[in-house]
């Protein structure tokens, strides 16, 4: 596979990836985040779980590692207020949080 295939493979996944967390949102906050704000917290995750080390937890019997969701989602919150992207309540991140890992978990299995 080349590199334009696996860009065009990320960009796709993104895109699913956005979308589902749109779709799942509850219906008053479906409307309070732009796609291009959803696909900003789609990478902060990816950051976030690349370089705190969560993923390198040893995995329980069922190989799942336990992430802090609560935690992420406040880690979303202050990154965003310091970029100057707004101000999100880590309350409604955590609905973006949940639904990003869910999606997640269904593209594993």
């Amino acid at each position: 596979m080349s590199l334009e295939d696996d860009l065009l493979e990320d960009a796709q996944h993104d895109a699913e990836a956005v979308a589902y967390v749109k779709n799942h949102l509850p219906q008053e906050l479906q409307e309070a985040f732009t796609e291009e704000e959803l696909y900003y917290f789609l990478d902060l995750t990816v950051e976030y779980l690349a370089e705190s080390g969560v993923l390198e937890t040893e995995a329980d019997e069922e190989g799942y590692v336990e992430i802090d969701e609560e935690k992420l989602a406040s880690h979303l919150a202050q990154k965003a207020k310091k970029e100057g992207m707004g101000q999100f309540a880590p309350e409604d991140l955590l609905f973006v949080v949940q639904a990003q890992l869910d999606y997640e978990m269904g593209e594993e299995e």
